[in-house]
């Protein structure tokens, strides 16, 4: 495709409100050497296109800095990070055989080239992404799944949500027979981590609102406790023997009231802190259960390669809350901040 053509997109002007998203027609990007040229047919929305709009992740010197996501953005930057589309063109040193497959792309830039790099930049974020009608994208983070059952906005919602559930799963080595706690249920990682432990053959303890419980359950998770009571109580009768791994999205008062439900031996995985970012805990509860409290930032490369095996096989479901045109995506950001949903937002350029 030309250069001089041009597309559709929803850009970033600077950090704030949904007041600065911009949508403008801009250059189709060339993909480089080693790169691939995406159609995109949907793209997902995820907490981080928020956060990274507001500027607010802070810096490890300033934790009340305005931030993206790994720190200063170039403005204006398209958003999304979960793009599902098809190859139209490749750069050079790429294989022609990738035009025309259908695909999803892994949205990390990793700090490494190896199977179990660390995600230290984001598409959306550190480079444009997907909120847009085109996307370049690293060959090697592209995947084939034309043969994947799933439909495309099913498989727009994997990268971010699905990949961080999958790398708070293996970060916490959850393992059959044991059981997980997912904070946060009726979210887009919250409904990952439940259907992704429950298909490992854990017993999933949910954590939801009372509106939600029962999608949450439909979901998949085996017991649901109403966050608007004594979550604690509820879960010592949902959970009697402890829990092996909690998958948590909240952290905020959570994670020192939960701490003490670990069994021996018991994982902690924080991925997120829709409870707020201030944690106060005994740490005898750590020590003397020879417990682990676990940072989870997404996926690695192998990750996301497990995670494509099952968009391919169908093992898991994912759920569309609402889709919205390009041209909606501030009214569709403001849906996704309201969280009276369950599943995903998806978005159609």
């Amino acid at each position: 495709m030309g250069a001089t053509q041009t597309m559709r997109a929803v850009r970033i002007t600077g950090h704030g409100g949904p007041e600065v998203l911009e949508l403008t027609d801009i250059a189709v990007p060339a993909p480089q050497a080693g790169e691939v040229l995406v159609k995109v047919s949907a793209v997902a929305l995820n907490n981080t296109d928020l956060w990274t709009r507001e500027g607010a992740y802070g810096r490890p010197e300033d934790p009340k800095a305005t931030s993206g996501w790994r720190g200063p953005i170039d403005f204006p930057r398209v958003q999304g990070a979960d793009v599902a589309g098809r190859v139209v063109a490749v750069g050079t040193g790429v294989e022609e055989s990738l035009v025309g497959r259908r695909v999803v792309v892994d949205p990390a830039i990793y700090d490494g080239a190896g199977p179990d790099a660390n995600p230290v930049g984001l598409m959306g974020s550190e480079r444009d992404g997907g909120y847009a009608e085109y996307v370049t994208a690293p060959a090697e983070r592209v995947h084939d799944v034309t043969e994947s059952p799933l439909t495309d906005d099913q498989l727009a919602t994997l990268p971010t949500a699905y990949g961080t559930a999958l790398g708070m799963i293996e970060r916490g080595r959850l393992r059959k027979g044991e059981t997980a706690l997912v904070s946060g249920a009726s979210g887009g990682v919250g409904i990952a981590a439940v259907q992704i432990a429950r298909a490992r053959g854990a017993k999933v303890v949910a954590i939801s609102s009372g509106a939600k419980i029962d999608a949450v359950r439909n979901a998949g998770a085996h017991e649901v406790v109403d966050r608007g009571g004594d979550v604690t109580e509820q879960l010592r009768v949902a959970a009697p023997e402890g829990i092996d791994v909690a998958l948590d999205v909240v952290a905020g008062d959570l994670v020192g009231d939960g701490l003490p439900l670990l069994r021996e031996g018991g994982r902690w995985v924080i991925a997120g802190a829709l409870g707020g970012y201030d944690v106060t805990f005994d740490v005898r509860r750590l020590y003397l259960h020879n417990a682990q409290v676990i940072g989870s930032a997404m996926h690695t490369p192998t990750h996301f390669g497990l995670l494509m095996d099952l968009a391919r096989g169908a093992e898991i479901h994912p759920l569309i809350a609402a889709t919205f045109p390009l041209d909606q995506a501030a009214k569709a950001q403001e849906e996704l901040a309201r969280r009276g949903h369950v599943g995903k937002i998806v978005m159609h350029p």
